[in-house]
């Protein structure tokens, strides 16, 4: 299946505990069909000291799945992405607005 949001998309969050946030996505996962959003549904994580980094409580972004993020068009509505074929090309489009997003 073709990836309907992909990285630098910017989202919203439809449910979970970020409900209305937005943000970039920093990371697809396809096989498990999630995606890191940046700054979103962070927890806390415990991680070792290492020659690198100090170590200790660090807030680490955890991943959503995708059925609960939606594409926000230009107009900052959360909208469908859909595809469909420009000269050609297979492109995705907001359902919304019908303005394509890939160019």
């Amino acid at each position: 299946m073709a990836a309907k949001l992909k990285k630098g998309d910017k989202v919203v969050v439809l449910i979970g505990k970020d409900r209305g946030k937005t943000g970039e996505i920093i990371r697809v996962m396809p096989k498990e069909g999630k995606a890191i959003v940046d700054g979103l549904n962070i927890a806390i994580r415990a991680t070792r000291q290492t020659q690198n980094s100090q170590g200790g409580r660090l807030p680490k972004a955890m991943p959503i799945h995708l059925s609960n993020l939606a594409y926000v068009d230009s107009k900052g509505k959360p909208t469908r992405v859909g595809f469909k074929f420009e000269n050609g090309t297979k492109v995705r489009y907001a359902k919304t607005t019908g303005e394509i997003i890939d160019a």
